[in-house]
Parts: structure tokens; sequence; C-alpha cells
């Protein structure tokens, strides 16, 4: 029985690579006023990060329904697939529950994975989901192969302001007065679902080779799929990636970060994503 792997616009894997990789991705919405956008469909990163510069309120954005995570999971059942679900972390997101209710209604060998994680945190292990799939694993060795493999999975990310994590409602007031205080550039991890204020540099080169620290002092585990991301303008990335040369000597895979995460990270946020040892 083949295998159909389902995740969200948050992996930020798009359409085009969903098809390509042979897997489906549900869109999350972002609100500007009373204007919904398919994350990923209806709007690209540029376009997003366009209409933030000139928007006078913050965009919101929302979850995919129980009905879209429905529809793509009768479709697989008809086709006689086996259903590998990995959504954003269920601190940061309503998605997990509407996959899990959508289970609930569709009944059959569905599989629904809280990632612990988001953005390329979340695709890394997608990633690897695909990779055992290729490779002729079953859904339970996936499965327990992903739940296993998640609590490795730790994302470090240079924010430019944590502002619009505040306004989000991700990250307290207090912690984000804290990452902010001095103009300096605040450092963030998310790991097993938790988000936290780690660093604070002044100078973006000093935050960018602090992210590295951490990563070598995490320790990476260099047989797995690792990567990069970026918010906004790409200015920024291209300094990053050369840090991350410098300090792995790989070329990670890289990802422009689109607006459900960019609504909260705001524009100027570089990340990386890997698995721990």
């Amino acid at each position: 029985m083949s295998i159909r792997i389902i995740t969200d616009s948050t992996s930020e894997l798009s359409q085009k690579e969903a098809k390509d990789l042979n897997i489906s991705v549900v869109p999350l919405k972002t609100i500007f006023g009373e204007k919904e956008y398919l994350d990923g469909i209806d709007i690209t990163p540029q376009e997003f990060y366009a209409k933030l510069s000139q928007a006078k309120e913050l965009p919101t954005t929302s979850q995919p329904s129980p009905a879209e995570y429905e529809k793509l999971f009768r479709e697989a059942q008809d086709r006689g697939e086996q259903i590998i679900t990995i959504c954003i972390a269920e601190r940061l997101s309503g998605t997990y529950q509407s996959a899990n209710i959508a289970k609930g209604i569709c009944g059959g060998d569905i599989t629904v994975i809280d990632s612990g994680n988001a953005t390329i945190g979340l695709q890394i292990l997608v990633r690897l989901a695909i990779k055992l799939r290729d490779e002729g694993k079953t859904a339970a060795e996936i499965t327990k192969i992903v739940e296993e493999k998640k609590k490795a999975i730790c994302l470090y990310a240079a924010i430019d302001t944590l502002e619009f994590l505040h306004k989000g409602g991700r990250l307290s007031r207090t912690s984000a007065i804290a990452g902010t205080l001095l103009s300096v550039k605040p450092i963030l991890s998310l790991f097993q679902s938790e988000l936290n204020v780690v660093g604070k540099c002044k100078g973006q080169t000093k935050a960018y080779t602090e992210v590295f620290q951490l990563v070598k002092t995490a320790g990476i585990d260099g047989s797995m799929p690792f990567a990069i991301g970026y918010t906004g303008e790409r200015n920024n990335f291209e300094r990053f990636q050369q840090i991350c040369q410098e300090n792995l000597g790989e070329n990670p895979l890289e990802s422009e970060i689109g607006s459900v995460i960019g609504t909260h990270a705001g524009p100027g946020a570089v990340a990386i994503a890997f698995f721990k040892p």
C-alpha cells in the first residue's frame, strides 16, 4: 500500500515542490483586514512582505479547517493510500487539532504527528519522512522513526525585532522587551515545542556568528537534512549563508519563509534548523 505524506504550508514547501516530492501541502491563511490569502497559493513571500511593509495593522493568521484536511484524507483513501500527516507544533497553531478532527471524521489508517517545530524545522522532518517512504519503509516504521527523531530537531533564529512575535501572541511581553533592549538582535530557539529567547547580540554579524556557535554547542547530525531560511529581503541572508559555509563547511537546503511564519517573525529574520546527534 502506498503512503501519502501530508504537511502544512508552514513547512515552506511550495505546491510545486510538493508535487515533485509526491506529497500534499495544506495551506494556512494570512489575513490582511477582511482579505484572506492562502499561504503559498494566493500570495507569494515577495508579495506578502511588500504588503506587510505598507500595512497599517499587522495581519493575522489562521489554521486550515478540519474540512480541508478531510478532503485530502478522503482523496488519499479513495486511492488506497495510508496517510501520515506532519503538522506545525500544536503549541504554535491549531493546525494539529484540525487534522485530528478530520482523522476522527474519516477513520481508517491515518497518523497525525505534532512535529514540535515550525518552518524549516518542520520541513526537515517532512523531508526525513519522504526519504524513509522512498526507501520502502512501512507507515508504522516511518511513524516510529519520525516520532523519535522530531525530539532532536533544533531551530535557531536571529530576529530583527520581537515585536511581531509578541503582537501575534507567540511570545510574552516580558520576553519581547528583554529581547529588544538597546536595539540588540535577539536570538530565538525552538526545541520540542518550546520557543525561547536564548541570546542577544549587538549587530547583525555578531548575531549570525552566535547562532552558529549555538549550533556547534548543540552538535549537528551530518547524516540528516538541515536547512536555512530567511524572511523578507535576501540581502541579509547572503551574509548568513557565508557564515554558515565558514562554520559548517556544507551547503544546506534553503527556503524563503512565507506569509504565515513571516507574520509572526517579521522581515529581516534568518534561521537554521537541524537534527542534534
